[in-house]
């Protein structure tokens, strides 16, 4: 990382985030597909009974109450699999960036503005301050991704008008 500009330092800096967000939601997932709606609401009256002791209209702990006393079974398995789902493959893709594999770029972009439409829909479903800024950083990490492949596509071009080597249309 010493010789890259900022443009590469925050997108190795994002990239990474992406990985490690992606190891969370797995971990999150095979939690997830052991845990019963029971068990989860004990965990959330645990966790969340210091806070309403001091504060018994706390904005976050009420609502974690209740989400957590509205839990189904087949919730469950949807949010496990989903964990599942998302984590590997930002964890895929990632560690294809991580080992120069250029094919990653386009997907890896593909995946965020995917998730960026969906959040959009759920931030004017119910926003919350954590999607905005889940939203923000994969907006962010997407021009990071984009401008890192546009400089790779520029070096690949350059070598080859250096080399000789006839120019080939990409695909992507």
């Amino acid at each position: 990382m010493k010789n890259l500009d900022w443009w590469g330092r925050f997108f190795w800096v994002g990239i990474f985030a992406k990985g490690l967000d992606g190891l969370v939601e797995i971990i999150g997932g095979i939690l997830l597909l052991f845990a019963s709606p029971g068990a989860l609401n004990n965990l959330v009256v645990l966790l969340t009974r210091e806070e309403l002791s001091e504060d018994p209209s706390d904005f976050i702990a009420t609502h974690l109450l209740h989400v957590a006393s509205g839990l189904t079974d087949q919730g469950i398995a949807f949010a496990a699999v989903y964990l599942l789902i998302h984590g590997v493959v930002k964890v895929v893709l990632v560690v294809a960036l991580l080992l120069k594999q250029y094919w990653a770029y386009p997907w890896m972009i593909g995946m965020l503005l995917a998730f960026i439409v969906y959040q959009g829909y759920e931030l004017v479903v119910a926003p919350t301050a954590g999607l905005w800024a889940l939203t923000i950083f994969d907006i962010a990490v997407t021009i990071l991704t984009w401008h890192e492949y546009r400089r790779h596509k520029a070096r690949q071009d350059l070598v080859r008008h250096h080399s000789g080597a006839p120019h080939k249309p990409t695909s992507s």
